[in-house]
């Protein structure tokens, strides 16, 4: 399935700055940055309650937000882009 996880983290502080780069270190492990605080993640449901739990261990509950949208299997129909195109397609071939 796939999932678009945006987060606004209150980094006001030195420890918001550190929650900030935390979760984005676990979004980029699971997804592709399509934009600064948003993600596109092609995951299982085990990999998701994964994110949401490694997620939910750093943020400040009464001070930041993540949200999960949950896009599903036939989210290419669901998609739509103006402009540039920073993702690149995740089910595809990647040659290294």
């Amino acid at each position: 399935m796939m999932m678009l996880v945006t987060y606004d983290v209150d980094f006001s502080d030195e420890k918001g700055s550190k929650r900030l780069r935390k979760v984005a270190g676990i979004c980029e492990k699971f997804g592709v940055r399509v934009q600064n605080s948003v993600f596109e993640m092609l995951i299982d449901p085990a990999q998701l309650a994964e994110v949401k739990s490694r997620i939910s261990k750093v943020i400040d509950t009464k001070a930041d937000s993540v949200r999960f949208y949950n896009l599903g299997k036939n989210w290419e129909h669901r998609v739509e882009i103006l402009g540039t195109d920073k993702g690149f397609d995740q089910e595809g071939t990647i040659i290294l």
